[in-house]
């Protein structure tokens, strides 16, 4: 199963990332940890996890990879 997930980026909370099949949203300081806890609270579902970035995400993930 595929889920594609919106993720935006709060300088105050980190990355935050929704989803229709998400109960609430998931908070992560990174987006190791984000894929991590997204895919920990689908347990048993086997899925494959794509991460959507916007734009405040896309250039804080650009920010820290410089």
């Amino acid at each position: 199963m595929r889920l594609d997930v919106t993720v935006t980026y709060a300088a105050e909370r980190g990355y935050v990332a929704s989803a229709p099949e998400l109960r609430q949203p998931i908070v992560a300081l990174s987006l190791g940890g984000l894929r991590r806890r997204i895919e920990i609270a689908l347990l048993p579902d086997d899925v494959d996890v794509q991460l959507l970035l916007d734009g405040h995400a896309e250039r804080e993930r650009r920010r820290r990879c410089r």
